[in-house]
C-alpha cells in the first residue's frame, strides 16, 4: 500500500511516499522548514504545500510533535500555544481536501520501529525515545502501542521538566560536549528503567546517528538499540498509521 507520510518537527517538516508493507520510501524525501511562528494556520498551509509537491490525492498520515487524542492537540508541546485543543486532523483535511490521520510523532516513529525495524518481534515493554527539539517517547507492550507516553514531561530534580535538561536542542543551546550531554541523558534512561522495566529502549532523532560516539557514557542497565529507520521513522510510521485507519 502506498501512502504519503508527513513528519512535522520543531524545525523541519519531512515527507515521502511509503510502501507501508516494507517501510521503503518510494519517493525522494521532501523537507521544508517548519514555519515560525508555527501557528495552526501557517503549518496547515505548509502541509498543503507538501501535498501539492507530491501531487497527492488520497489519505495522508501525519506525525505531530505533541500529545494527540482522537485527532485533537491536548498539549502545545514545542509549537505555538495556539495549537491547544485544535482538531489537527480536521484542520489539515479542510486545508488539503483530503483525509488526514494524525497522531503523536514518537508513537508513530515507534510504530515503524516495532513493526518493521529495531523492535520487530521484541516481547515485553519496548520504549522508543526520540531526541530532538524536545524528548518524545512511545510505549509498546508485546508490539501493541500504548499511546501518549510523555517521558519528556517528567520532572527533573530542579523541578523543571526533564526535556529542558536533556533534549538535543539543549545540548546545542548550551554548547555541551557529547559526553556532558550523554551523562544528562543517562539520567532519563535510569528513570525510565526504574519506572517501566523495559526489555528494550530504541533511540531515534538526529543525534541517534552519533550513538557510537556517546554510548560509552551511558550506564543505565537496559538494552539499547538505535532506530533502524533513523530520521525516516516518523514518515514511515505516519504512513502505516494512515493505512491502518483508512479502511
Amino acid at each position: 500500500m502506498k501512502i504519503l507520510g508527513i513528519d512535522i518537527g520543531g524545525t523541519g517538516m519531512k515527507a515521502a511516499i511509503v510502501d507501508t508493507k516494507t517501510g521503503e520510501l518510494l519517493s525522494e524525501r521532501h523537507r521544508i522548514p517548519t514555519p515560525k511562528p508555527a501557528t495552526p494556520e501557517a503549518v496547515a498551509k505548509a502541509v498543503k504545500e507538501i501535498v501539492k509537491h507530491f501531487d497527492w490525492k488520497k489519505a495522508v498520515g501525519c506525525s505531530f510533535p505533541t500529545t494527540i487524542v482522537d485527532g485533537k492537540c491536548i498539549h502545545t508541546g514545542n509549537l505555538s500555544e495556539k495549537w491547544l485543543n485544535v482538531k489537527v486532523d480536521k484542520l489539515f483535511k479542510k486545508e488539503c481536501k483530503l483525509p488526514f490521520y494524525v497522531s503523536n510523532d514518537a508513537d508513530l516513529a515507534g510504530l515503524a520501529e516495532v513493526s518493521l525495524g529495531a523492535g520487530k518481534k521484541e516481547k515485553g515493554v519496548v520504549i522508543v525515545i526520540t531526541i530532538g527539539t524536545g524528548i518524545g517517547s512511545g510505549l509498546f507492550f508485546n508490539g501493541q502501542l500504548i499511546p501518549n507516553l510523555e517521558l519528556g514531561k517528567m520532572l527533573h530534580s530542579d523541578g523543571k521538566i526533564i526535556e529542558h535538561f536533556t533534549a538535543d536542542s539543549v545540548r546545542k543551546k548550551e554548547g555541551l560536549t557529547l559526553k556532558k550531554w550523554a551523562l544528562r541523558f543517562d539520567e532519563l534512561l535510569n528513570y525510565t528503567k526504574i519506572v517501566f522495566s523495559p526489555s528494550l529502549i530504541i533511540l531515534g532523532g538526529g543525534i541517534s546517528k552519533r550513538f557510537d560516539g556517546f554510548k560509552e557514557f551511558l550506564n543505565a542497565d537496559v538494552k539499547i538499540k538505535v532506530a533502524e529507520f533513523k530520521n525516516n521513522a516518523g514518515i514511515i510510521g505516519a504512513a502505516m498509521y494512515a493505512h491502518k485507519k483508512d479502511k
